[in-house]
């Protein structure tokens, strides 16, 4: 089984980091943020095997749709709980509305780089693996 020791799923538990409160993310999106692109099942498996109490927000990222996953009994509701409390509305049919809570990373300032420039955080991390 990997753990947050695998470089590639310590870089999926970092972007889930990212992700503010208040805002959700798809499990394809966060795949891209973290150089993964294609690759949102992965996301899926890192956060799948994430273990209880974990600090890593894993309630923030949600289907293509907009869906929160159903992983079983109590998981939907226990999904759903945790995105009300940071204010992120979910409708009867667990979804969360995308144009109104999908994070944009490139319009955050929590993503902009400390010296004030505007690149983003996947643009930076592109250039860091096309100079390695």
């Amino acid at each position: 089984m990997r753990t947050d020791a695998d470089p590639v799923y310590a870089r999926i538990y970092a972007t889930v980091d990212s992700v503010p409160k208040g805002r959700v993310a798809t499990y394809g999106q966060i795949a891209e943020e973290a150089g993964l692109p294609r690759r949102a099942r992965l996301v899926g498996r890192a956060l799948r095997i994430l273990p209880d109490g974990t600090r890593v927000p894993w309630h923030r990222i949600v289907s293509a749709s907009g869906q929160i996953p159903d992983r079983g009994p109590g998981t939907l509701k226990r999904h759903a709980a945790r995105l009300k409390r940071e204010a992120v509305a979910v409708d009867a049919r667990g979804r969360v509305d995308l144009k109104r809570y999908r994070w944009q990373p490139d319009e955050e300032d929590a993503g902009a780089p400390r010296d004030g420039s505007k690149t983003s955080l996947k643009a930076s991390r592109s250039r860091s693996r096309s100079t390695r």
